[in-house]
């Protein structure tokens, strides 16, 4: 497994360390939520992870109470947010064809609109 330290360089783990200011919604000593600053839907938050995870695809078994934490927390979000009843969308993308542009473990909560599938 590798390193899972902090990184200077991450963008994400400076906002986890509360060097570059964000609008938090939800914080733990899991992960952090934040609203993103080009959102995609009304309601669209970021939920990072606090360890310095690369992506989805540097995940194992260890791993899934982290896993079961950002979707708690993304459900809770969604309902304090008010979209939980119509729906709302949890996804992440790995790696550059999957449209990953910081490589930290990262899921967007989207809600507020409909969507349509296929994205993109």
């Amino acid at each position: 497994m590798a390193d899972r330290a902090r990184d200077p360089e991450c963008l994400f783990c400076r906002i986890v360390a509360g060097e570059v200011p964000t609008t938090k919604v939800h914080e733990d000593d899991a992960l952090v939520a934040i609203r993103d600053i080009a959102p995609r839907a009304p309601t669209h938050v970021l939920l990072l992870s606090r360890e310095h995870i690369p992506s989805v695809a540097e995940l194992s078994d260890a791993d899934a109470a982290l896993v079961g934490r950002i979707f708690a927390a993304a459900a809770a979000i969604a309902r304090a947010e008010g979209i939980a009843e119509r729906g709302y969308r949890v996804v992440t993308n790995v790696g550059e064809w999957g449209g990953q542009s910081v490589n930290h473990l990262h899921f967007h909560l989207m809600g507020g609109r409909a969507f349509g599938w296929p994205p993109g």
